[in-house]
């Protein structure tokens, strides 16, 4: 039970749900956008290829920063840090866990699925996690991997990657991750100092350059998350959405900046984290919402 729990923590179970509800929600839009039938045995394999590939990424973050690892509070009690689990050991789950989920997507779903898994994989792990001492870009190029989910569910339902529909689910996970982990920087840029790791945009960390791009991230994000209701009105036929998430959608982007304006205006580690909290129920009331707009239209 102790491996069990070793191996949950090592995998950060709650990080790797989130994204596999993000891959779900999109593939239920593209199945019933396409008008196919829906099957749960195809839920579930997104869902497992997702979490493995999701695993893998975050176990092979774990294991090229080890050492980092254990100069922060919030990473020191980590399986790797405390020796619960070897460097070999994390190797090999990892392994294990990303040809496994590839090979889920690949075989269960279909080959364009497996790629998308191989290309987050690697570009989280093997781009992100290095670039994260040397330069803020890095959350620049983290959201590309991180706004992969949607994408991943997509084409897991359709086999492509043309429909118009898709690129604004993934624009809308995309900009939002912009607040969100700058939320999360700003709560531990102390921490992340230790490390040498350059999350906030601004050097100087928590001063008004970096709460004011926050800011322009989250007002940027009412208009981008509003895209499908847009591309309904200008195209009726085009089998988007009804509409009547639209008022759901745009309150939610004006909490989002509210959030982010307070933040702007105190600079306070208690406001960054109202902020971090707004932003975990952002996404999944936008997405579902959307989601059963588009299943009663």
């Amino acid at each position: 039970m102790n491996k069990f729990k070793t191996y949950i923590e090592f995998s950060k179970f709650r990080l790797a749900l989130t994204v596999v509800i993000s891959a779900v929600i999109t593939y239920c839009f593209a199945v019933d956008y396409i008008e196919t039938e829906f099957s749960w045995l195809n839920v579930l394999w997104v869902s497992l290829g997702g979490f493995l590939v999701t695993a893998a990424s975050n176990g092979l973050n774990q294991v090229i920063e080890v050492e980092l690892d254990k100069l922060m509070d919030r990473t020191k009690n980590r399986p790797l840090p405390t020796e619960r689990m070897s460097v070999n050991e994390a190797l090999i789950v990892s392994g294990v866990a990303g040809l496994s989920g590839v090979w889920i997507l690949w075989e269960f779903m279909n080959p364009l699925a497996g790629v998308l898994g191989i290309i987050a994989l690697f570009s989280y792990a093997l781009v992100y996690t290095p670039l994260k001492r040397v330069t803020p870009f890095a959350v620049f190029v983290g959201a590309f991997p991180g706004a992969l989910p949607p994408i991943i569910g997509w084409v897991a339902a359709t086999g492509e990657m043309e429909s118009p529909v898709m690129w604004m689910l993934f624009a809308i996970q995309f900009v939002w991750q912009f607040p969100h982990f700058w939320a999360i920087a700003w709560r531990g840029q102390d921490d992340y100092a230790k490390a040498g790791f350059r999350m906030l945009p601004s050097a100087g960390g928590r001063d008004l350059s970096s709460a004011f791009q926050i800011l322009i991230y989250s007002l940027f994000l009412i208009p981008v998350s509003l895209l499908p209701q847009f591309f309904s009105l200008a195209s009726p036929d085009a089998n988007i959405i009804a509409g009547w998430s639209t008022p759901i959608v745009f309150i939610s982007g004006i909490w989002m900046f509210w959030k982010s304006l307070k933040l702007y205006k105190s600079l306070d580690v208690k406001d960054a984290t109202k902020l971090l909290y707004a932003s975990l129920l952002y996404l999944p009331l936008v997405q579902l919402a959307l989601l059963v707009d588009k299943l009663v239209s």
